[in-house]
């Protein structure tokens, strides 16, 4: 004969151990309405008497909060997720969720179809957000019951508060090391147009070379090593006498030292190059490559923490970014 199977204790179970009704014992469990200090007394000592463990995601879609915690990326096709950028936010985010019993998903939302976001926001499911790399048209349509419960990882609006890197500061500092070890025709590859954020590091670019009285010399890119690779090349074609490209993103720069090896090029001797991001491969690629610093880990944390706990968190909260200078520049 087996073993019986020892059942959890229910809701029913502590409400009938405590002499209330459910609905009282839910109230006082899910720490939401009235109940008088008796009563709480009583829930409370038949619940630990009882061993009951409370179903945080049914006690959250009864109090309309959800059960999950959105990562919503925003851009041009579900390729991002492929991105290690977003890896390392959903798993900061799944971190900070895990105490609170909420889990973590993860969606693609095309930059033509606030809809979606609007949807997300009608689902009771969804706790919070969190949107990335997002456009101000997104921003705009994010339904009136989840204000207080999106934050953004890059521009913000009067209802939805921004968590960022200091993207122009770490520019800033990239670009001062470049001109401090004597590079004068400096190039860069940006980040995509559509990106709000992304032009920050570019006027950034363009203030100090007009300042130094410098050229400006600028080709789009995407974030990605391929088109880094093209725009390298794109650079040399252009304008042959450069000597340093300053790339948006590591990825970018690792793909520009790539190409401009196959072209023969050596960086740094006849080329410097450098990027943004400081990635975990940056600090051992050939040559190892100068950067600046993105923490990504803690700008997610920060901006969880805040959805989670619903912090009054300010319009735009700035994380900065440091120079990490290595062989490549």
């Amino acid at each position: 004969m087996g073993t019986p199977t020892t059942r959890s204790a229910t809701l029913d179970d502590v409400a009938r151990a405590a002499g209330v009704s459910r609905a009282t014992a839910s109230r006082v469990l899910g720490g939401y309405g009235f109940a008088s200090p008796d009563a709480r007394d009583r829930v409370a000592a038949a619940a630990d008497r009882l061993g009951y463990v409370p179903n945080t995601a049914a006690r959250a879609l009864v109090r309309g909060r959800g059960v999950r915690l959105v990562v919503a990326v925003v851009g041009r096709d579900d390729t991002l997720f492929d991105d290690p950028y977003v890896d390392r936010v959903v798993s900061a985010a799944a971190r900070v969720c895990a105490p609170h019993g909420l889990g973590v998903t993860l969606e693609w939302l095309s930059r033509r179809a606030p809809a979606d976001l609007r949807r997300l926001g009608d689902d009771r499911s969804v706790h919070g957000m969190l949107l990335v790399n997002t456009t101000q048209a997104m921003l705009d349509a994010v339904p009136a019951r989840m204000h207080g419960r999106v934050i953004s990882i890059g521009i913000g609006s009067p209802v939805v508060p921004s968590f960022d890197v200091d993207n122009a500061g770490g520019a800033e500092q990239v670009l001062r090391h470049l001109y401090a070890g004597g590079h004068r025709r400096i190039a860069m590859i940006t980040g995509p147009r559509w990106l709000t954020c992304a032009e920050r590091p570019v006027a950034a670019y363009r203030s100090l070379m007009r300042a130094a009285g410098l050229p400006e010399r600028v080709v789009r890119g995407d974030f990605t090593a391929a088109r880094g690779g093209r725009a390298a090349l794109e650079v040399l074609d252009t304008w042959p006498d450069t000597d340093a490209i300053y790339a948006a993103s590591d990825a970018t720069a690792l793909g520009a030292i790539a190409a401009l090896r196959r072209r023969g090029v050596e960086v740094p001797h006849d080329v410097a190059v450098a990027g943004f991001d400081d990635i975990p491969y940056a600090a051992v690629s050939s040559p190892p490559l100068t950067t600046a610093t993105h923490p990504v880990a803690r700008i997610a944390t920060a901006a969880a923490t805040a959805v989670l706990e619903e912090l009054a968190a300010p319009p735009v909260t700035a994380f900065p970014s440091t120079l990490v200078a290595r062989e490549s520049a």
